[in-house]
């Protein structure tokens, strides 16, 4: 009985898991149903609510908004809007330093969480993987004698917290590991291993003379 329980869990708690981040996401993204008028929501055209209706318009309102705001007239009307923003005093410091976050973390063009790397943490016996952020700026940068990045060590196992370091690159392992590998074995604690690569070794080849003779 006890192995049929645990077979059971292994296989009810992942799907439990899924169903309830699926149903807080799409939960989240239906509010999006706020913004249509209330004599145009499902509840009120049907008498029933329509789960997932409201992610498909968060979609096609993201979709949208970059399609708008890719030409030049776009970029126009979100140049003014932002400085319209930046005029307001709590705002500006809010909106500038979320826009400026987004805009690492998505851009096709950055290196911020696009590579796992293996650190000394919390002491130089244990080690526990990170993602690479950038580099130090502003006046720290100046206090930092050598060659630095910033690293993000996610916590066990909601990697959503966790703390920001700056360390020598020398202590810094890069890993031949993808980012979506790293997550799961560290929101797995370490269960989920990620597989193993196996260098590959080139035979030493004897120089042509030696062979000739």
């Amino acid at each position: 009985m006890r192995k049929y329980f645990i077979t059971g869990l292994l296989i009810l708690v992942p799907l439990a898991i899924t169903l309830w981040v699926l149903n807080l996401v799409i939960g989240t993204l239906d509010q999006s149903l706020l913004l249509v008028p209330k004599r145009f929501r499902p509840d009120s055209l049907f008498g029933f609510d329509l789960p997932g209706l409201g992610t498909i318009l968060t979609i096609v309102i993201v979709f949208l908004t970059g399609l708008l705001t890719n030409n030049l007239v776009g970029n126009y009307v979100v140049r003014m809007w932002e400085k319209l923003l930046q005029r307001i005093p709590i705002v500006n410091s809010l909106y500038s330093s979320v826009k400026q976050v987004s805009d690492t973390l998505f851009s096709s063009s950055g290196n911020a969480f696009r590579k796992a790397v293996l650190i000394p943490y919390p002491h130089q016996n244990s080690w526990t993987i990170a993602f690479l952020t950038g580099v130090p700026g502003g006046d720290v940068a100046n206090h930092l004698v050598g060659d630095y990045v910033s690293v993000y060590v996610p916590t066990t196992p909601n990697p959503t917290s966790g703390f920001f370091l700056m360390m020598k690159r020398s202590d810094v392992v890069e890993l031949d590991m993808s980012v979506d590998a790293a997550l799961k074995y560290i929101v797995s604690m370490g269960v989920v291993a990620p597989a193993e690569v196996v260098a590959v070794v080139a035979p030493d080849l004897a120089p042509v003379s030696a062979a000739k003779q």
